[in-house]
């Protein structure tokens, strides 16, 4: 399995970021480097906080995502909800999850905190292979979203 070298992925978008601070300029850059950077990532993209309990879809790449997730509803909602990356290998077996693709097999999805430290986003990547994801991934890819949006 192929491992993504977050270092330089970090160094790459912290250059072609550097002074924007419109947060979703920010997110549809982080999205189609990240989504590029490795051909594990079958749907990668944001879900914007936007209301009470409630994410809407933001950039992303991949087929079409879902609209509108209750921070009840699935792997992005439980993510909203514990504020913890969601790390889970087999999308079939986790309660609730939601079908935006039948492809997916497997998922992570991360919180996005603002500069303030509040939530504004989760960052969803589903894959078409089971257990895509490892803990080096959930750490690289923690530690970048921190470095764009926490800036």
């Amino acid at each position: 399995m192929q491992q993504i070298n977050y270092d330089a992925l970090s160094k790459t978008i912290a250059s072609l970021t550097e002074g924007e601070d419109d947060v979703v300029a920010l997110m549809a850059t982080v999205t189609c480097e990240v989504h590029h950077a490795d051909d594990r990532f079958d749907w990668t993209g944001f879900y914007r906080v936007t209301g009470p309990n409630m994410l809407k879809i933001g950039p992303y790449q991949g087929g079409h995502g879902c609209l509108v997730i209750p921070f009840s509803r699935g792997v992005c909602g439980a993510c909203a909800t514990t504020r913890q990356v969601q790390l889970v290998p087999d999308v079939d077996a986790f309660p609730g999850h939601i079908a935006c693709a039948s492809s997916t097999r497997s998922e992570i999805v991360l919180p996005v905190f603002g500069q303030d430290g509040a939530l504004i986003a989760v960052f969803d990547i589903d894959s078409d292979r089971p257990a895509a994801f490892t803990p080096a991934d959930a750490e690289g890819l923690s530690a970048m979203l921190a470095s764009v949006f926490r800036r």
